[in-house]
């Protein structure tokens, strides 16, 4: 059992003395400096104000840079000297410099540094310590860390909403949420299904008046405009790889739940379907090109994590040959990268009033998951990982087919037969012509056969092996270039991405 009685004050000081010894053993670091002497304490809180800002650490004066321990006289003015200095943090910082006493009328002083929550800034400058250096902060990174600190309380969220009342919501939509919310256990039952009760159980009400996020989420579409720019869809099916020609193109206006059933009946209407034969039943099977799960899981996302402050923003599904891209606008936030997606990560909602109500409503699970459900949802489809990106000031998520898909256009227009010709070339691989005929939905001659196969081969996408009766003909250059993962790709230059 411990002792209960309290260390002496040597105790206390050899304890804390051993301890600067490993930390100094080890050398200076992200979370570890030297200074000489105080007359280095400007310096000093420069590097103290950047370890707040990074992962806290030490700085410990009476220390020389290849690490000797040669102390330094401290008295009440190096004290006083020291804390007048870290007073000229913002915002203050809970720092307390400790005299360690070497035992020979000299000390150390360490300064212990918390992480903080930022953003910090010493004499009106951000600092952020790199490694074992410090340097000013960015200031793009400087507003993005000061905006994040804020948002807890300032959030657009749960502000007062702007010309618009109560009445101006869907008062079914409202109503619908909340029943499919008390069926799932996810909201108490109300004795009310007045929509300002409801609303309240939902904490969308501020002293009686909706929140934006009532109005994200119930606002009548025939209300939203001009005061909600935000609340929009862009929509759109290009023909081939890049976005030079629309096949379909729609901007859509409406609350969330309104968006995310239009969203899902753009996809039903424009994905193509994947065939593949069934061994023992000989029969084709049609699979959506893309899992729907995986699909409903990432427009969910993009509707709750999208940055609604931005009233340019919006949620967007971008449909190619060869992809297909659901972005929203608004960074990633709170150190999180695109890389961290893929896996495991905290849920830092940036509309946790929103994600609630979703949550409430079905359309999410647990928290924190949504992106690994999207990777499982691809990999058990068989298909190849989706990609996570930041790209100008939006999240994009970027699936990719599983089976090949002809394009509808190359240097020309495609006919269907063109297109089927290619598909059953990705299916059977290098084949015979007599093999392609036999294997044509409807029958069709030979030399027409032999003319579309030429003028597929005019086009880049087909090349003829062999000669005689060894004649086959495979896929070749953007057909081949679909079937790649995305590793093995060229990423789409700016003129391609949306």
């Amino acid at each position: 059992m411990a002792s209960m009685i309290p260390e002496t004050h040597e105790e206390a000081n050899a304890s804390t003395l051993r301890e600067i010894e490993r930390v100094v053993a080890r050398g200076e670091s992200l979370q570890v400096e030297f200074k000489r002497t105080t007359g280095q304490r400007t310096d000093a809180a420069k590097t103290i104000c950047g370890m707040l800002n990074a992962s806290g650490g030490f700085v410990i004066f009476g220390v020389t840079d290849d690490g000797r321990l040669v102390g330094m006289q401290v008295t009440a003015a190096t004290l006083a000297d020291v804390a007048r200095e870290l007073r000229r943090m913002d915002p203050q910082a809970l720092l307390s410099p400790e005299a360690v006493e070497l035992g020979n009328g000299l000390a150390l002083l360490l300064v212990r540094v918390p992480k903080g929550d930022g953003p910090y800034t010493y004499d009106g400058r951000p600092y952020l310590r790199v490694g074992p250096t410090t340097e000013l902060m960015r200031t793009e990174e400087y507003q993005r860390r000061l905006l994040e600190r804020m948002h807890s309380v300032t959030r657009w969220e749960t502000q007062p909403a702007q010309g618009i009342t109560l009445d101006e919501l869907d008062a079914d939509e409202v109503v619908r949420t909340a029943e499919e919310a008390i069926r799932r256990n996810r909201l108490e039952e109300l004795a009310s299904r007045r929509v300002k009760d409801l609303l309240l159980g939902f904490g969308l009400l501020r002293d009686g008046v909706p929140m934006n996020a009532a109005v994200v989420l119930f606002g009548r579409a025939d209300r939203l405009m001009p005061l909600y720019p935000q609340c929009t869809l862009r929509l759109a099916r290009f023909r081939g790889r890049d976005m030079s020609e629309f096949i379909d193109s729609r901007l859509e206006v409406g609350n969330a739940f309104q968006l995310f059933i239009k969203a899902q009946r753009f996809l039903r209407e424009h994905l193509p379907v994947a065939g593949r034969v069934v061994p023992g039943l000989f029969e084709r099977v049609d699979d959506p090109l893309y899992p729907p799960v995986a699909l409903r899981e990432a427009l969910a996302n993009a509707f709750c994590h999208r940055d609604y402050g931005i009233h340019a923003g919006s949620v967007g599904i971008a449909m190619f040959d060869d992809r297909l891209e659901i972005t929203s606008t608004g960074p990633l936030r709170f150190g999180l990268r695109a890389t961290d997606l893929v896996g495991p990560h905290p849920s830092l909602p940036w509309n946790p009033t929103i994600a609630s109500v979703f949550f409430r409503r079905g359309l999410i699970e647990r928290w924190g998951r949504g992106t690994i459900k999207i990777g499982e949802a691809t990999e058990r489809a068989g298909l190849i990982s989706p990609e996570f990106h930041e790209r100008g000031g939006e999240v994009v998520v970027r699936f990719f087919p599983g089976a090949y898909v002809p394009p509808t256009r190359v240097s020309h227009e495609l006919t269907e037969l063109q297109r089927e010709l290619l598909a059953l070339l990705a299916d059977l691989g290098p084949s015979p012509s007599v093999s392609l005929l036999s294997s044509l939905s409807e029958p069709i001659s030979y030399p027409t056969l032999m003319r579309n196969l030429g003028q597929l081969v005019s086009y880049g996408l087909v090349e003829r092996t062999g000669s005689a009766r060894n004649t086959a003909w495979r896929l070749i250059g953007t057909s081949r270039s679909l079937l790649l993962p995305p590793s093995h790709r060229s990423e789409p230059d700016d003129r391609e991405r949306m």
